[in-house]
């Protein structure tokens, strides 16, 4: 008789894929709503309006008139060269429509450019904290995560002398996110030109998520790494509509790649996604050729919640926090409290109803840190406020 025994297994590598800690928190608090509980959740970077309406009467039209077949596998022409005039206009740096690829969100530009760049063996500078699929696709090709410290002692701004000594001939890419998730740090034109200088030296691909890139307070410069000397044939830019457009939903980011690379990446794209649906990216097409009112507003209200949000937590005895100069997210210490991060998410969420993320989520450097995503009203915010307030104050009087 044949055997038993099952040979199907589960492939080695999904052992080296992590995850993204804000959709399994979710998971939990909606659980709880479920039995009744009032939750607050400050977990998910989304921002909290609707995508303006000029953006989503385009994408019905485009349904109307028959835009449901496949579209180009690099993205519709009229939206690269929206893209590429876009990116000509506000980054500084001259960029081709032919080098615009458009995705099925900003997560498939770090995919394809880990898969089609790095090696089995290579190293990829990370930030820490920082956006965890960073770190997790660098594990799942093989390759080796090397964290850069990003610390509030220093605004929430890499070290440039660090980042210097942790380069090594197995270098091969190095990821930098200014705005930044989860700090919402922005890193100075003077720190970009000093981590430029070492990537053309170490001759280094650099990947720049600028997917926060609009969203800046108090006069903040956005500076395109790629817009320096010698970086636009190394730099991977990563941008996209989900949270300039509070498009979070139509999943549609693009990428910006040096001529050489154009090949690997429409590889990577027809062997993945075929394309981006079509009538998404006709209304992104509005997105960036239509009125920009709404982008302005949210942005005007950001930083009006993030006042609010800094002010409250700052008045509370054990947290500290930085005032972020970009993004929509907190990310406070907490070590005052006596709890580290992953001890104090958890109980905020099961005793006060708040839900946060642990500052462990991004990274080691965040054990004593949470991330708040202000992307919410501002009734909510206070009310937020207060229950983290009443929270901390019990764990005093225990």
């Amino acid at each position: 008789m044949p055997s038993l025994t099952s040979t199907r297994r589960i492939a080695t590598r999904m052992g080296d894929l992590g995850t993204e800690s804000a959709f399994e928190v979710s998971a939990r608090a909606r659980a709880l709503e479920a039995e009744g509980r009032s939750i607050i959740h400050l977990q998910i970077g989304e921002p909290d309006f609707d995508t303006p309406a000029h953006v989503r009467e385009a994408a019905k039209r485009a349904l109307d008139d028959g835009a449901t077949h496949y579209a180009p596998f690099p993205g519709i022409p009229p939206l690269r060269e929206a893209i590429a005039a876009d990116v000509t206009a506000r980054k500084g740096f001259v960029a081709d429509p032919s080098q615009v690829f458009v995705t099925v969100g900003g997560k498939g530009v770090m995919l394809y450019a880990i898969l089609g760049l790095v090696d089995p063996g290579d190293e990829v500078i990370v930030p820490d904290p920082g956006y965890p699929i960073y770190e997790s696709l660098t594990r799942f090709v093989g390759a080796t995560p090397v964290p850069i410290p990003i610390r509030m002692a220093n605004e929430f701004r890499l070290d440039v002398d660090e980042l210097a000594a942790l380069i090594t001939p197995r270098t091969r890419m190095l990821f930098v996110n200014s705005p930044a998730n989860p700090t919402g740090g922005v890193l100075t034109r003077s720190d970009l030109e000093r981590i430029a200088a070492l990537a053309v030296e170490h001759d280094l691909w650099v990947v720049a998520d600028e997917i926060y890139g609009r969203i800046l307070y108090d006069g903040a410069e956005h500076v395109s790494i790629a817009s320096l000397p010698g970086m636009a044939e190394r730099t991977i830019v990563l941008d996209g509509f989900s949270k300039t457009f509070a498009m979070t939903g139509w999943r549609l980011g693009y990428a910006i790649v040096p001529p050489e690379l154009v090949p690997t990446f429409g590889q990577l794209i027809i062997n993945t996604i075929s394309c981006a649906p079509t009538f998404v990216q006709v209304g992104a097409v509005q997105a960036l050729t239509g009125p920009q009112d709404d982008v302005d507003a949210m942005v005007v209200e950001f930083r009006t919640r993030r006042d609010l949000v800094v002010a409250g937590l700052n008045d509370i005895a054990g947290i500290r926090c930085a005032t972020p100069v970009g993004a929509f997210y907190a990310f406070p210490s907490i070590a005052g409290t006596g709890l580290q991060g992953q001890e104090f998410a958890d109980r905020l969420l099961a005793e006060a109803g708040v839900c946060v993320l642990s500052g462990t989520a991004f990274g080691g450097v965040g054990t004593e840190h949470i991330r708040i995503s202000y992307a919410n009203s501002r009734d909510n915010l206070t009310e937020a406020l207060d229950r983290i307030a009443t929270f901390v104050a019990g764990l005093g009087a225990g």
